[in-house]
């Protein structure tokens, strides 16, 4: 069972979502918060296995909340859930650790499969969202000349793979290798990459124009 936190400071929008979740197989909602600031205080509190965050709310914005919440617990996972796609927004929400970027107008079988994923160590992005981010990043590496990191093609393969929300063994049983060659791909991936976990290294690969 994912015990998941919900946070957005509309009641209405912040009802239905725990509607939704609630009816959900698999889903327990364990609470519900209406600013940034409510939101660390009960992660801290509840330890949810996942946080379904605004991001425009009173006190904190869903970006600072979702960095602290991370600092004290980095195993929990955070996915953005708001009406917001601005290139500033998503950045933030990346940067900040959120593993996910969902829009509140998506389907609410994709925002099911989007907790069910990000709970799981997936990375999810909205399409639009994933659009946005590859041509704000390129053109943010090409007017600052940031250097191509050489990555091998199968390192490349692995985290495209990896950037579509495959999981390793998914990843493993599509290229029909190992799961421990996979990690160990992604490990060669992260050194080259400079960063520490999935979401940044697809996020880095994105800002060097590898994917």
């Amino acid at each position: 069972m994912i015990r998941v936190l919900v946070v957005d400071d509309h009641p209405i929008v912040r009802g239905g979502i725990v509607g939704l979740l609630g009816a959900a197989s698999g889903i327990e909602v364990v609470g519900e918060a209406g600013d940034g600031a409510e939101a660390v205080t009960l992660a801290a509190l509840l330890r949810p296995d996942l946080v379904l965050m605004d991001l425009r709310m009173p006190l904190l914005d869903g970006a600072q909340a979702t960095a602290l919440i991370l600092a004290d617990d980095p195993s929990c996972k955070v996915l953005i859930l708001t009406t917001y796609e601005n290139d500033d927004n998503i950045l933030g929400a990346i940067e900040a650790g959120a593993s996910g970027y969902l829009l509140k107008a998506a389907p609410q079988e994709e925002i099911i499969e989007g907790v069910l994923s990000v709970a799981g160590g997936q990375t999810v992005l909205a399409p639009s969202i994933a659009a946005r981010l590859v041509q704000r990043v390129r053109a943010d590496a090409a007017i600052q000349g940031r250097p191509t990191q050489r990555l091998s093609a199968r390192e490349l393969e692995v985290l495209r793979l990896v950037g579509t929300g495959l999981s390793n063994p998914q990843i493993a049983a599509g290229l029909f290798i190992g799961e421990a060659t996979v990690k160990t791909h992604l490990a060669h991936v992260f050194e080259k990459l400079e960063v520490s976990d999935r979401t940044r290294a697809v996020t880095r690969a994105m800002e060097l124009g590898l994917l």
